[in-house]
């Protein structure tokens, strides 16, 4: 991953906190929270996923000459994102000496 990359990785990162903390519906039911005598922690955490457009175009081309043409229905990375939620598919290798499959 480039500099570049993470740094605008980064940026997308701080605009999401700023989105939240500047959101006046967020503001307004945590303030309806603590009136009910409640002290708010809110932790928001954002999974950010990239795929690298020009990598999976390649490996689409090498494998295309004689296959239909049909994507599959799940990338390394769908299937990654799953596992962390404990959601098997059918037909999948089992991973479950992979803790989290990460």
């Amino acid at each position: 991953m480039t500099t570049r990359l993470r740094e605008l990785i980064q940026q997308l990162g701080e605009a999401i906190h700023e989105s939240v903390i500047e959101s006046e519906q967020i503001a307004g039911v945590v303030q309806d929270i603590r009136q009910h005598g409640f002290d708010v922690l809110l932790m928001l955490e954002a999974t950010i996923g990239l795929n690298d457009v020009a990598a999976r175009e390649a490996r689409e081309a090498e494998a295309g000459a004689g296959e239909s043409g049909a994507e599959p229905p799940f990338t390394q990375n769908d299937l990654s994102f799953l596992r962390s939620l404990r959601i098997t598919i059918a037909g999948e290798k089992d991973n479950a000496g992979e803790p989290n499959a990460r």
